[in-house]
Order: structure tokens, then sequence, then C-alpha cells
């Protein structure tokens, strides 16, 4: 994928992390954000996957270990979040994910803030 359609990509999960945040406001499980993301994205067009599992490679051997992808969109990661604040935990947990899937682009989002713009991160890996 070239990264001009990667930007688009980006811009429209963006959109639609507005839209929700607008619509629902803060204070509500992550689980309900997920499902509103959903809809947004599919609205838009996008393909969309729900709680993906990612294996790990350790020593050329495949390991299961329950992570999950919140969301999967044009193949790029959406880690959902609903907390006081993101901590550096956090961050290292989306480029975690964008290594051990070698995945391009990940946004990390906090529904739990006043401005949603503030609760937008956006990592890269290999870009």
């Amino acid at each position: 994928m070239d990264r001009k359609k990667l930007e688009e990509i980006g811009k429209q999960i963006v959109d639609s992390a507005y839209q929700v945040h607008k619509a629902l406001g803060p204070g509500l499980l992550e689980s309900t954000y997920e499902r509103c993301m959903v809809v947004e994205l599919l609205e838009k067009g996008l393909k969309v996957e729900r709680q993906l599992k990612l294996s790990i490679v350790y020593e050329d051997k495949r390991i299961d270990e329950g992570y999950r992808l919140d969301l999967l969109v044009e193949n790029e990661i959406i880690e959902l979040k609903t907390v006081e604040s993101i901590l550096p935990v956090h961050i290292a947990q989306i480029i975690s994910y964008l290594k051990l899937s070698d995945k391009r682009l990940g946004y990390l989002i906090n529904f739990n803030v006043e401005l949603i713009g503030k609760g937008i991160h956006r990592k890269v890996n290999k870009l």
C-alpha cells in the first residue's frame, strides 16, 4: 500500500474516532467504543476485523499467548483505551503490536478524555 493511501486510511480512522466520541462522550466501556468504531469504519467502506489474535515468534517458534488486536482496519492497527491517562506502557504496547505484526501504522485511541484530539496517538513502523 502506498503512503498516500495509508494517510487516507489514517484520516478516516481519526474521523471515526471523532464521530464516536462526539456521539457518546467519555466514560463508557472500551467494548462500547470498539463496536461503534466498527460501525463508523464499515460505513466508510473500510475492511475491519475485531479482536484479532496476534501470535509472536520466539526462537523460530510460533507462540499464541492471547494477545489480541482491538481493531485491524485495512491491515493497520487500532488499539482502544478508556483510561485516565495514556502511560508509557500503552505506547509501548502499540509499538510492540506494530513490530510483532509487521504492520506500518497504528493508532492508540483513548476515549476517556474531554477532547478526543488529546486521546489520539499515531505510531508508525518502517515508514
